[in-house]
């Protein structure tokens, strides 16, 4: 049976390469997933392959 994501993503066709469920249960997009998404939501994804880094310190100056 496969699992319904439709809350978590809006791809129909995601297969047992997209996904896995980590031992909290949380629902872990991959890489795969990401490429075929297409683009960085910018939540600093575990495996974003767009190397976002969310905490990343921006230096301004002044």
């Amino acid at each position: 049976m496969k699992e319904d994501f439709s809350m978590f993503s809006k791809r129909k066709d995601m297969d047992a390469k997209d996904y896995y469920l980590s031992e909290d249960g949380f629902i872990v997009f991959t890489e795969a997933y990401h490429l075929k998404r297409g683009y960085c939501c910018k939540s600093a994804c575990k495996h974003c392959p767009y190397d976002f880094k969310k905490f990343e310190k921006v230096r301004r100056k002044d």
